[in-house]
């Protein structure tokens, strides 16, 4: 799964590229008395999905050999893009280390997962998780990334690691 995302600053600011270390369904849930319970907590299937430790690694090598500084971390999935400060906030206090937010990778990786296919997902960041800022959004420089990026993944390499695992 490849896209562009927001970023959680300082991790990674507007025009990184981003390597899921997980991806993770970030608001898919209860809130309950004691605070937000996740799907798994729930006892309804899981909110994680762990891309193979080796292809993220690969992926990072690939990308610094072509001068691509990549971040890895979680790639939080939600279904309501953050608008505010306060909700970054929360997200980040949930998720520690996350480095960005898109809206597809998780359902990516469950689609993934029931036909036994590992996951993989690069973000390139256009905008900060936060305030909702459409002035400070570059669509067009993380477009631009993420086509440098898969320019210097190599494919087939990624997909025989991802085999082995």
């Amino acid at each position: 799964s490849a896209g562009i995302a927001g970023g959680f600053a300082p991790r990674a600011a507007v025009g990184a590229t981003v390597l899921a270390g997980a991806i993770v369904a970030a608001d898919l849930g209860a809130e309950t008395p004691e605070g937000f319970a996740d799907v798994t907590e729930l006892g309804f299937g899981t909110a994680r999905h762990t891309p193979p430790p080796a292809v993220v690694a690969l992926a990072a090598r690939a990308l610094a050999a072509r001068a691509v500084q990549a971040v890895t971390g979680p790639v939080l999935t939600v279904s309501t893009v953050t608008g505010s400060a306060e909700r970054a906030a929360v997200l980040a206090a949930r998720h520690p280390g996350a480095a960005a937010e898109a809206m597809e990778g998780f359902g990516v990786a469950e689609a993934a997962a029931r036909f036994g296919v590992p996951a993989f997902e690069l973000r390139t960041v256009s905008n900060p998780v936060g305030p909702r800022d459409r002035a400070a959004w570059r669509i067009g420089e993380a477009l631009a990334a993420l086509e440098r990026a898969f320019a210097a993944l190599p494919v087939r390499e990624l997909i025989e690691e991802a085999g082995r695992g």
